[in-house]
């Protein structure tokens, strides 16, 4: 989930922010503003709804952040480095650079997301029962009583045992910790996935059925993304398995072509298109990589404009490249494999270009992992 615009960086992480956050955001400051609150609370103004609304919302989506960051401040104690992270429709995902080394590491991270939207919620409630003791009621309690419930549910919701879900995680930890095997954890995590997304539709359906109207259509909608989420997560796993003990250097094409910036791409299409087998060329100043052209990026320039567009104009440009070492493992390179480079990787050495990484690069791999394992197998 790619993020359309930055808040800036928190815990040395940059935070953005996808589009799809204000779908759900004016859902929930609608609902709130136009239903709950007048019909809980009534005798306060269009204004004062309104008001409480937003900043029922605003908080709410802050209290998502915090359970993202935490999940990165122990990730990266843990020694993963974390990438970035990114509120979307259906909540936040923190951007790992890995993948945690042991059980103990997976239970961390993925525990302290539910237990810090646990603590808002309590946090929330505390004060809402304090202000109520204090003889205050009215709208001001009800936005912290919401407030209070919607993270504590939050907390409930996100342990559930089932990927993609925290408690998904953590399933995936017991099951590594009981056989000592990641794949078989993270298939049964993922499995597990899969079943509650289809209880969640079967469920959402019935309700919607039954005149919940957009409730039980938005229960079925979150079941529907739980089984696709579920659905890659296994094939990551198995993925992820075939790759194991493989390095960068062992699937990587060495010394590829490259390019300037400075060619124009009437240049490229006339001299290298045809003839190096490969679509993709690293632009490099020096030794150093400094962008990556791609077939659908030169494919997007109109003829009439290709002699006067250099390679530099269209290239995905050196901030978004893919780095990787020789000797670092392919499994840890696979989730950051995503963004303007296409699945790409460029293979760097003291800061020189020494090699590419193309998916075909990496499906070729998995062919010979998953052979391997095949064959392991059945001499098992």
């Amino acid at each position: 989930m790619r993020a359309s615009f930055r808040l800036g960086r928190i815990a040395g992480v940059p935070v953005g922010v996808n589009w799809s956050v204000l779908v759900i955001f004016v859902l929930i400051a609608w609902a709130l503003s136009a239903s709950l609150f007048p019909h809980s609370y009534p005798g306060h103004s269009t204004f004062a709804y309104v008001v409480a609304g937003l900043a029922a919302a605003v908080v709410f989506f802050v209290g998502l952040l915090a359970h993202e960051v935490a999940h990165a401040v122990i990730a990266k104690r843990n020694g993963i480095e974390v990438d970035s992270i990114t509120l979307w429709l259906f909540g936040g995902v923190s951007q790992l650079k890995g993948e945690a080394r042991d059980p103990g590491a997976e239970l961390r991270i993925a525990g302290i997301g539910p237990l810090v939207s646990l603590l808002i919620g309590i946090f929330f409630g505390g004060i809402a029962a304090l202000i109520s003791l204090g003889g205050t009621r009215g709208l001001l309690v009800g936005a912290l009583s919401w407030l209070a419930g919607i993270n504590v549910l939050l907390a409930i919701f996100n342990v559930l045992p089932a990927a993609p879900l925290d408690g998904g995680r953590l399933l995936r930890a017991v099951v590594w910790k009981a056989t000592g095997d990641r794949t078989k954890a993270s298939v049964v995590a993922a499995r597990a996935g899969w079943g509650l997304g289809i209880v969640l539709i079967a469920v959402g359906l019935w309700q919607f059925l039954r005149g919940a109207g957009v409730g039980g259509l938005w229960l079925a909608l979150i079941g529907w993304f739980l089984i696709g989420a579920a659905g890659m997560e296994e094939r990551q796993a198995r993925m992820g398995s075939a790759l194991r003990g493989v390095r960068v250097a062992d699937v990587m094409t060495p010394q590829p072509q490259t390019a300037s910036g400075e060619m124009t791409v009437a240049d490229f299409v006339d001299h290298y298109l045809f003839a190096y087998r490969h679509t993709a060329l690293p632009l490099t100043d020096d030794g150093r990589p400094v962008g990556l052209v791609t077939l659908d990026r030169v494919r997007g320039i109109p003829a009439d404009r290709r002699e006067s567009t250099t390679l530099a104009e269209v290239s995905c440009q050196a901030g978004d490249l893919v780095l990787a070492n020789p000797d670092e493992q392919l499994t840890d390179l696979l989730p950051r494999l995503s963004g303007c480079a296409d699945g790409r990787a460029l293979v760097v050495t003291e800061q020189r270009l020494v090699g590419i990484v193309s998916p075909s690069d990496i499906s070729r791999a998995v062919q010979r992992g998953s052979m391997r394992d095949q064959m392991t197998a059945g001499r098992g």
